[in-house]
């Protein structure tokens, strides 16, 4: 409610006031001139930094327990720029294989078109399976505290302590999870990645992303893997980024350096948008959560539902991970798959009345998606096979409505 949001405003306005503007006025020549400095912190261009933003910025820093965090236009410009910071030609990227298609589509796509090999790790609870992975090239090492959408939680600690070894950052998407049911950089991870559109916001109304920097990766330790963060670098004296942040090495580069030249600004009135979902978000994910499990645990006894996958399940194969991260609720986005097969999940998608038929997540209303033929329809009957995402599969949004009645809603459209 409070953390990060005081900023300067002669009027003393309670609420975070919206800076809508592309520039701010220089007093005279010399400020102007410091202001495209190494170590002026005043404003002088929306892109590179804004009052609004910067008051979001440092709340989201507050709640993940970050030193730093930088404000963007969409959570997967969060995952480029996050990324692109660390990642150059003929580097390699580690992830999990279960992940967000969008982020998958962009390593193996994108990133492979800028030189960057990805390599995926099946069984990410084997330390060996992560071991086996890593190459004299690998540069970073990309996992989803919640991954989307079968919830086969991610060991944050022990894909940690195995990166650190070989003096590898850990960034963790934690969009699902939220800083209120869990705060990776406690178990290790160094930079946090979130899709500041789902939960943070949590209306559906807006897109933003996020890139917190947990200040704890030692980038002086590897200087000849991340010259780019640790060297000398242009318009700081002679300076390294370490030199003129310490701690906040990784996120002063990610400000100066990437962000600003690929520009996926966010506007200042989407981060008001953001901070304002934000003070409810405990209220919100609690209830969420608490709803998912109570609508969870009806599906797995319904005759016509062949699997749930959702780690607040005492029978889900995740749920010893859920019990030691995610105590206080397993958040709200799971997936189930129906005996009868995409027929079956084209019939009950069709039949929902109190479930919205969309993409997003992590909005105040419920929400339905058959992954096979929408998120995940690019990739062929043996990788969906392969990804356990079968054609009964249908994911869940839940949102804060009354539980019976969402229960209600699947009864009537399962049939």
């Amino acid at each position: 409610m409070h953390a990060g949001t005081a900023v300067a405003d002669a009027n003393q306005s309670r609420a975070l006031p919206i800076h809508l503007t592309a520039g701010f006025v220089f007093d005279d020549f010399d400020q102007a001139a410091a202001r495209f400095g190494a170590d002026d912190p005043g404003f002088s261009y929306t892109r590179i930094g804004n009052p609004t933003t910067e008051a979001v910025e440092r709340l989201i820093a507050a709640l993940e327990g970050g030193v730093e965090a930088v404000l963007l236009s969409s959570g997967q410009a969060a995952i480029a720029t996050a990324l692109l910071a660390l990642l150059g030609g003929g580097d390699r990227l580690l992830t999990a294989a279960s992940i967000y298609e969008g982020s998958r589509s962009l390593f193996l796509e994108n990133f492979a078109r800028l030189g960057i090999a990805t390599d995926e790790v099946v069984d990410t609870r084997s330390a060996q399976a992560w071991e086996r992975a890593i190459r004299p090239t690998t540069r970073a090492i990309f996992a989803e505290s919640i991954p989307n959408p079968r919830n086969d939680l991610t060991d944050i600690a022990l894909v940690a302590e195995v990166a650190h070894r070989h003096g590898i950052p850990l960034v963790i998407d934690n969009t699902f999870a939220t800083p209120y049911l869990l705060r990776p950089l406690e178990h290790g991870a160094d930079i946090v990645v979130h899709s500041a559109s789902k939960f943070l916001s949590g209306h559906g109304t807006v897109l933003g992303g996020v890139v917190v920097d947990g200040g704890t990766f030692d980038w002086s330790a590897h200087r000849d893997r991340f010259g780019q963060i640790t060297e000398p670098a242009p318009g700081l004296d002679g300076r390294g980024y370490g030199d003129i942040a310490g701690r906040a090495a990784y996120s002063a580069y990610l400000r100066r350096a990437v962000v600003p030249r690929f520009g996926p600004t966010p506007s200042p009135f989407s981060a008001f948008l953001i901070q304002q979902g934000i003070e409810t978000l405990s209220l919100r994910v609690q209830r969420q959560s608490d709803t998912a499990l109570t609508v969870a645990r009806w599906l797995e006894e319904h005759p016509e539902v062949q699997s749930v996958d959702y780690s607040g399940i005492a029978t889900n194969a995740y749920h010893d991970l859920a019990r030691r991260y995610l105590p206080h609720g397993q958040g709200s986005v799971f997936s189930f798959t129906l005996r009868g097969g995409r027929e079956a999940a084209r019939s009950t998608i069709n039949r929902v009345q109190l479930f919205t038929r969309m993409t997003n997540l992590g909005d105040v209303r419920s929400l339905i998606l058959h992954p096979a033929s929408t998120t995940h329809t690019l990739r062929s009957p043996e990788q969906l096979k392969a990804a356990g995402i079968g054609q009964g599969l249908i994911r869940l949004s839940i949102g804060v409505e009354d539980a019976d009645d969402l229960i209600a809603d699947l009864e009537q459209a399962i049939g």
